[in-house]
C-alpha cells in the first residue's frame, strides 16, 4: 500500500493589513470561518492572504488553498464571501483562490502537529485525552457498523468532537452509511479526513476507485491501521470510534497493539448464539489488556402498533453476555442498552443519513441517542497524565 500523505504550514501566512477599519471588521468575521475539513478558523490556519475594500464597499478577498484541487473550494468561497459582506460598509465580497507554496504547507503542517511535526499516532501518547471505542462484535450480521456510525453522529451532535475509523478494511462500509463520497484531501503525508454530520472519517475504502475486493494479510492490515492513526490529522478529539470487522482476528489485535488504552464495546444480538460467540469478543480483552465498556443489544424486541412486541431474534441475549462478560473478566461489565429492530435504522443506513439525525425520535433512534449520552458522560481522565507547565 502506498504511503498517505498530507501537509501542514511551518509558519503562518502573513496577517492581511488591518489599518482600515472596514478591513479590520472583515477580518473579524473571516475568524468565524472554519476549514471544512481542519476544522479550525482559516484565519489561524495563514490561509487569508489579503483583503482590499474599494470606495464602493467591494471587497476582494484572496484566500490561500491548501492544494491546488481542494474539494471545498467551493464551500470555502461561499463561507468566505458570507462572513466578508457581514461586516459594516461591506456591499459585495469577491473571493481570489490562490494555493499556499510548499513552504506555506510545510508550517500548516507544524502548526497542526507540533514543533518538529514527526509522524506520531496521537492516541497512544501519554498524556492524550481522547477516550477510544473500539466497537466489535463475535460474528457478522448483527449491525455493529450501523450502531458505530450512529453513536457517532450523536456525540457530534451533542457537541463532542469525534472521529471514526472504518477498521474493517475487507468489509469496509462506513463511508456508505454516512453518504461521504469525497476523497481525502492529502497534504505531503499527512491526510485530511472528510468530515460528515460533524464527524471526521477515514475508510480504506475512500482509496479506492471501484468497489473492488482488498485482499491483504496480516501485516497489510495492520499497516492500514497504523497509517489511518499516523498520517490522518484528527485534530484533537475528544472521543475516537473505531468500526472493527467481526472475530478476534489480526486488525482487532493491531487496534490492541497501536492503542492501548482502548475500550471496547461489544455488540450483540439477543439470539443465544449470537450472544456466545460475542462473548469471545469480550473475552479478548484479557489477552489484550483493553478495558470492555459495555454491551450494546442491536435488533431487540420491537413494539407492534398494538403494543405488544415481537422478538424475531429473541431477548435476553444482551444480558446475557453482559452477566458473563462480568462473571469471566471479575468486574461488571454494563448492558448499555438495546436498540429494538426497526426497519428504520436500515433505511437510514441505505440513503447515507444515520438515524440519529434523520429519525431521532424512532424507536431505534432513541435508544441510540441514550447509549451515546451514557457514553459521551464519561468525562475525560486527566489522573496520571502529565501538565503541560512546571514550576515557576
Amino acid at each position: 500500500m502506498d504511503e498517505f500523505a498530507v501537509p501542514r504550514p511551518e509558519h503562518d501566512a502573513e496577517e492581511p493589513q488591518v489599518d482600515d477599519p472596514t478591513i479590520t471588521a472583515i477580518s473579524r468575521h473571516l475568524a468565524s470561518v472554519m476549514d471544512p475539513e481542519l476544522r479550525l478558523p482559516i484565519t489561524e490556519l495563514g490561509m487569508v492572504e489579503d483583503i482590499a475594500v474599494d470606495a464602493e464597499g467591494a471587497a476582494t478577498v484572496h484566500i490561500k488553498l491548501t492544494i491546488e484541487g481542494c474539494p471545498m473550494r467551493g464551500r470555502i468561497t461561499d463561507d468566505v464571501t458570507a462572513a466578508a459582506v457581514r461586516a459594516p460598509g461591506v456591499r459585495s465580497a469577491h473571493v481570489v483562490l490562490g494555493v499556499m507554496t510548499p513552504q506555506e504547507r510545510a508550517d500548516l503542517k507544524t502548526h497542526l502537529r507540533g514543533p518538529g511535526g514527526a509522524r506520531k499516532n496521537p492516541f497512544a501518547q501519554p498524556d492524550s485525552l481522547t477516550r477510544v471505542y473500539a466497537v466489535a462484535s463475535g460474528k457478522g450480521g448483527v449491525g455493529k457498523s450501523s450502531v458505530t456510525v450512529n453513536l457517532a453522529c450523536a456525540m457530534a451532535e451533542a457537541g463532542l468532537r469525534v472521529g471514526l475509523v472504518d477498521a474493517d478494511v475487507h468489509g469496509f462500509s462506513v463511508p456508505a452509511l454516512m453518504g461521504i463520497t469525497d476523497k481525502p484531501t492529502q497534504l505531503d503525508e499527512m491526510i485530511l479526513p472528510p468530515v460528515a454530520y460533524g464527524v471526521k472519517v477515514i475508510s480504506i475504502g475512500m482509496f479506492l476507485d471501484d468497489n473492488r475486493p482488498v485482499a491483504w494479510r496480516g501485516p497489510m492490515l495492520h499497516r492500514a491501521i497504523e497509517q489511518f492513526l499516523t498520517d490522518v490529522h484528527f485534530g484533537d478529539l475528544d472521543v475516537l470510534l473505531l468500526d472493527l470487522p467481526p472475530g478476534t482476528g489480526d486488525i482487532a489485535i493491531s487496534v490492541a497493539q497501536l492503542l492501548p488504552g482502548s475500550q471496547l464495546l461489544v455488540v450483540t444480538t439477543p439470539q443465544a448464539a449470537a450472544a456466545g460467540i460475542a462473548e469471545r469478543a469480550g473475552s479478548l480483552s484479557q489477552q489484550t489488556d483493553q478495558r470492555v465498556a459495555g454491551v450494546i443489544e442491536n435488533m431487540g424486541p420491537m413494539t407492534m402498533p398494538d403494543g405488544s412486541t415481537f422478538a424475531l431474534f429473541g431477548a435476553g441475549g444482551g444480558e446475557d453476555v453482559s452477566r458473563r462478560l462480568s462473571e469471566s473478566l471479575e468486574q461488571h461489565i454494563p448492558l448499555l442498552g438495546t436498540v429494538p429492530l426497526d426497519t428504520a435504522l436500515r433505511e437510514a443506513g441505505d440513503d447515507g443519513d444515520p438515524l440519529v439525525r434523520s429519525a431521532p425520535n424512532s424507536p431505534a433512534g432513541s435508544a441510540l441517542r441514550e447509549i451515546s449520552a451514557r457514553l459521551a458522560h464519561q468525562p475525560r481522565g486527566i489522573s496520571g497524565k502529565p501538565l503541560p507547565f512546571g514550576p515557576a
